[in-house]
């Protein structure tokens, strides 16, 4: 392993905080990562990690090296991008963590127009509905839709998500039309799971903010299933209203509780912080944006 190689390794190390995590992201084996480690502390002469049975921290020389070698390799790394193979245009891999529901619906659709525009941008596709790690699934950029709870992240609002509460009109003829939040008790509604856990349906009141707890035959954590259950009259959704727009816009689903629609969502493009960003990860968070701004149920509110 060359002294680059041995460079980024030592990042992966420290930034996943685990020798066996850090083995699993390049696909080596466990002694070869820590075989590496202790030959670059054997040349450098000097200890860069403490190795407890609680884990991994840096020493004092090994916290200097890790922020002079993660300049060097970002700085490395702009300038292959930058002029390899004579291109003046962004290049190499990146790794996106994006739900399943957005990212089939509004941004594969749009990526052929994207990679016209920079070829040399290979893209690979981590889809959840989970929220990664971004450091520890090795992860450039991840699109989130929500309130940011971590404040180490690097991020950049590129839209809103609007909740709407819909349903078909055959549903609506069996079961009768919500006119309050408060009416969802006699209804079934159609939850979406979080960590297993159903996610409760907000809405704005004349008094303030309301929430209900959705109860229904049938509850799902994909939002395409989710989807589908609410577009043959199982009952009524209560969700992002790009996952519906088609539906919607044709008429084949009805808006309900419009006077009680909750504020909007931001979606943001996070990245993991303390670092550079390359130019090929701005280039996509640009890409990102411009979705957003262009369609009306995902622009900014």
């Amino acid at each position: 392993m060359d002294r680059l190689e041995t460079m980024r390794l030592f990042l992966r190390v420290v930034e996943t905080a685990s020798f066996s995590q850090a083995a699993r992201l390049e696909g080596i084996g466990q002694p070869a990562v820590s075989k590496q480690i202790a030959a670059l502390e054997d040349r450098l002469g000097a200890q860069l990690v403490n190795r407890t049975s609680r884990g991994l921290s840096l020493t004092a020389a090994g916290q200097d090296f890790y922020d002079s070698t993660r300049r060097l390799l970002a700085d490395l790394e702009e300038a292959e991008a930058r002029v390899g193979r004579g291109q003046s245009t962004p290049a190499g891999r990146i790794r996106v963590a994006i739900s399943a529901g957005i990212g089939r619906l509004y941004f594969v659709p749009r990526l052929p127009a994207f990679f016209e525009q920079f070829p040399d941008v290979t893209v690979d596709l981590d889809v959840s509905e989970r929220h990664v790690s971004l450091i520890e699934d090795g992860i450039d950029v991840a699109l989130r839709i929500g309130h940011l709870a971590d404040s180490t992240l690097i991020a950049r609002r590129v839209g809103s998500s609007v909740a709407a509460t819909v349903a078909t009109p055959s549903y609506l003829q069996r079961a009768g039309e919500p006119k309050t939040p408060a009416d969802l008790a006699h209804h079934d509604c159609i939850a979406f799971l979080f960590h297993g856990e159903p996610q409760p349906w907000n809405f704005n009141g004349p008094a303030g903010p309301i929430t209900v707890e959705p109860k229904g035959k049938i509850r799902t954590n994909d939002a395409e299933h989710l989807r589908a259950a609410v577009r043959t009259g199982i009952g009524i959704g209560h969700n992002a209203s790009w996952l519906h727009a088609a539906d919607l816009t044709a008429g084949t689903l009805i808006p309900l509780l419009t006077e009680y629609a909750p504020n909007p969502t931001p979606i943001h493009a996070v990245c993991p912080g303390g670092r550079r960003i390359p130019g090929r990860v701005r280039v996509f968070i640009d890409f990102l944006a411009e979705v957003c701004a262009q369609d009306p149920y995902l622009r900014i509110r």
